[in-house]
């Protein structure tokens, strides 16, 4: 059985952020990724790397608190990935800051979330 909670005003402001963040993360890493150019390969390549952010996205439209925390973890490849092509690809650094901050703000965005609805 999955723990959803009625959000208030406050969860559901965070949940639409959260919904928002994990929109626009996945339509980053696309870019990203088709940025060098569109073929099978990459098609492939930009579908599975952004697998990790779809995986949550069903529960996170329901409510389900149990989603919320373990999406936590499937946000932590692209902080990683944001991290290492800022230092190793200077070139890159606006599409791996970008990726970076909106890592950072969803993983924000799902504790937010999950302390907004914590039972009492």
């Amino acid at each position: 059985m999955s723990a959803t909670i009625e959000p208030n005003s406050t969860a559901a402001s965070l949940r639409l952020v959260t919904l928002v963040l994990i929109g626009v993360l996945i339509v980053l890493v696309l870019a990203w990724t088709l940025s060098a150019g569109l073929s099978a390969g990459r098609a492939v390549l930009a579908l599975v790397l952004t697998l990790p952010l779809w995986a949550p996205l069903r529960g996170l439209v329901r409510r389900d608190r149990r989603t919320y925390a373990w999406a936590t973890l499937c946000i932590i490849p692209y902080f990683v990935m944001g991290l290492t092509e800022s230092v190793a690809n200077p070139q890159g650094r606006l599409w791996s800051g970008t990726c970076l901050a909106l890592a950072l703000l969803l993983f924000v965005g799902l504790i937010a979330y999950l302390r907004a609805t914590r039972p009492r």
